[in-house]
């Protein structure tokens, strides 16, 4: 069977509302021996907003997402038949690892709006030393319940949203790239995708400002909900019905080529795919939807250049790096240009530095 056209919707059950976590004990019926797996951040998250904390073993993860960190906790663990993930991405790509040792269920508690990993039973494993991008994990197992707490939600920190949004946005713009030379030849699921990501393109368009807005004063919003439950869920269906179609291309190689570069390790992912969403559009010549972009990049505070990266120094040489690594036979942005080269990327990253080199206009 062909990984790439496996159709993989996401979790079992989606649970979005305020007081979500309250439903937890009900969804561990039948589960002799759970365990949760958090952070530090992110447990204080759910024990402070939730009106029934679980009393059940609790394992810490190393913030890595390495296949490393996950066989610690699986053999301090010993055994478990659920696992309960408390956190962000990360924490939640962890606990998928030690649930494939354990072959056991787990529920995600997502803390963050920032990704759609709380949703989909694939994960962004990077290395335990470094922290630098290692591989995409496919899991046998979706999520048993993805539980959206709106009150925990409602306290992701702003960078978060933000990586976020960028994360999210290029769910459209990669399977717009990968299917433009035979749209009119999509299969049925494949066409299902395609309409979620249109779907998340403008959802992100009406409610991302208003969304961040209210999340600076602590409120929840239908906009905040909406936006919430688009990173979450609706981006997770995208990769889950159209397979390869709506997976990672340039954006995400992008990314992958950055977390190299040690200047941008405390840049968040979401906001790295951002940028690299600008130079997917270079390199395939979509120059005015970058000009586009800009103004809303600039409202919600996504990177328009390496400068916001953090890469100021040796410009040429950690170019080279991002490019070649970009364009390299196992990463993603093939899908987009099979005879893609380093340097072709290097003049697509030199144009986004030539189009925002000039101030930014707030059209808002």
């Amino acid at each position: 069977m062909d990984i790439d056209e496996e159709i993989r919707p996401g979790a079992n059950r989606y649970v979005s509302e305020e007081g979500a976590t309250a439903n937890l004990p009900t969804l561990l019926t039948g589960f002799s021996h759970p365990i949760i797996i958090t952070g530090e951040k992110s447990y204080a998250a759910y024990q402070a907003h939730t009106t029934k904390p679980l009393r059940l073993p609790v394992y810490r993860y190393d913030g890595s997402a390495s296949d490393a960190d996950a066989a610690r906790i699986a053999a301090e663990a010993k055994h478990a038949d659920m696992i309960i993930a408390i956190g962000g991405g990360r924490l939640l790509d962890t606990a998928k690892l030690v649930a494939e040792i354990f072959d056991c269920e787990y529920i995600t508690v997502p803390t963050l709006a920032s990704n759609c990993a709380p949703y989909t039973p694939i994960g962004a494993i990077y290395n335990a030393v470094g922290h630098t991008f290692n591989r995409v994990a496919y899991f046998p197992r979706a999520p048993y319940a993805t539980v959206v707490d709106w009150d925990i939600i409602a306290t992701t920190p702003e960078d978060y949203l933000v990586a976020g949004i960028g994360d999210t946005l290029a769910k459209w713009y990669e399977m717009e790239g990968i299917t433009r030379p035979r749209r009119d030849g999509l299969t049925a699921f494949s066409q299902l995708g395609f309409s979620a990501a249109q779907t998340i393109r403008t959802i992100l368009q009406r409610a991302a400002v208003p969304a961040v807005v209210a999340l600076r004063k602590g409120q929840v919003t239908a906009d905040l909900v909406a936006i919430a439950d688009t990173i979450i869920g609706i981006a997770g269906t995208v990769g889950g019905f159209a397979g390869a179609d709506g997976r990672m291309a340039g954006a995400n190689a992008i990314h992958n080529g950055l977390s190299y570069v040690d200047e941008t390790h405390e840049i968040l992912h979401g906001s790295k795919v951002a940028y690299g969403i600008l130079v997917q559009l270079a390199y395939t010549g979509d120059d005015d939807e970058i000009r586009a972009l800009l103004p809303f990049y600039q409202q919600v505070g996504l990177p328009t250049n390496l400068s916001d990266l953090h890469v100021v120094r040796d410009l040429k040489v950690k170019k080279a790096l991002v490019a070649d690594w970009a364009a390299a036979d196992t990463e993603s942005f093939r899908l987009i240009d099979p005879d893609i080269s380093s340097k072709k990327v290097l003049a697509a990253m030199d144009k986004v530095e030539a189009l925002t080199a000039a101030p930014l206009v707030d059209e808002g």
